[in-house]
């Protein structure tokens, strides 16, 4: 398994497939990490669609999205869970960032956050718009996740920096 990227770090490109809830069409794209250079990127890693805390991480992150937005950044939601598992997820709970589908957790291995039974811990990672990273959070049981206004504050560091 690699290791956790360390701040700095050049965070290696990938693509994963995904969707996102706009209106009431849920769109079905290819998301890939080099096209998001110039922009801020919150990735957040999270168990399972329709978990307990994973809903309540995904729905603060939606209800906070034009916070996150405002500090410049997009946020994408990564689980192992396939894209129609995802598309009921998010028509569930209202949902509006992008949910990619991580099936053989290729992207979470990079990541260095897979774990034997849940599959991978509960992260979260900054990354500047360099595709470096700024900032993360990573769980060892992933009963906790950062708050919009904690993820908005390390975007705002981003901008003073």
């Amino acid at each position: 398994m690699a290791s956790t990227p360390k701040t700095g770090d050049v965070i290696a490109d990938f693509r994963l497939p995904g969707g996102r809830l706009d209106g009431e069409t849920f769109r079905r794209a290819d998301y890939v990490l080099s096209a998001q250079r110039g922009r801020p990127l919150v990735l957040a890693f999270y168990p399972g669609d329709d978990t307990p805390v994973c809903t309540a991480q995904l729905c603060s992150y939606s209800d906070g999205l034009a916070e996150l937005e405002s500090a410049g950044a997009t946020v994408w939601g990564i689980s192992p869970q396939g894209l129609d598992s995802h598309e009921e997820f998010a028509r569930g709970r209202g949902l509006r960032m992008p949910l990619l589908s991580d099936e053989g957790r290729t992207v979470a291995k990079s990541f260095g956050i897979t774990a034997p039974l849940i599959g991978l811990r509960r992260s979260v990672f900054i990354v500047d718009g360099a595709g470096r990273l700024h900032w993360k959070h990573v769980t060892a049981l992933g009963a906790t996740y950062p708050p919009p206004a904690a993820l908005a504050a390390q975007l705002s560091a981003l901008t003073t920096a």
